[in-house]
């Protein structure tokens, strides 16, 4: 068992991101790139804040009919974006999960 955390690192095209990651290691939240450090901070503290909250998540379906969240401030900017669920049990799991060590998970920085 993996202990969930964020972890925070830079992509190819030099872009800041983070993924947020369950108990059992699973990804359960991918960010949207970053210019900066402090932008991806930023978006980590805004997961915090809205992750508990079940009117952030918007709950949608791929052309390939996968299921799927995404995660929104109070604003509607999305701050994160699920992986691909088979089921719609599996995405709501994947929201719980989301909501329950999204406020509290410390950051792994790997920049």
């Amino acid at each position: 068992m993996n202990n969930p955390k964020y972890t925070k690192f830079k992509d190819r095209a030099g872009e800041y991101r983070f993924n947020l990651k369950a108990e059992n290691g699973e990804i359960v939240l991918n960010s949207e790139g970053y210019t900066s450090s402090l932008g991806c901070d930023t978006g980590i503290q805004s997961v915090r804040v809205n992750s508990p909250f079940d009117a952030r998540y918007e709950r949608k379906t791929s052309t390939s009919s996968k299921f799927y969240f995404v995660l929104k401030a109070s604003n509607g900017q999305v701050i994160g974006t699920s992986e691909m669920y088979e089921t719609t049990s599996g995405r709501e799991n994947g929201i719980e999960a989301v909501k329950r060590v999204g406020p509290t998970s410390p950051v792994e920085d790997l920049t």
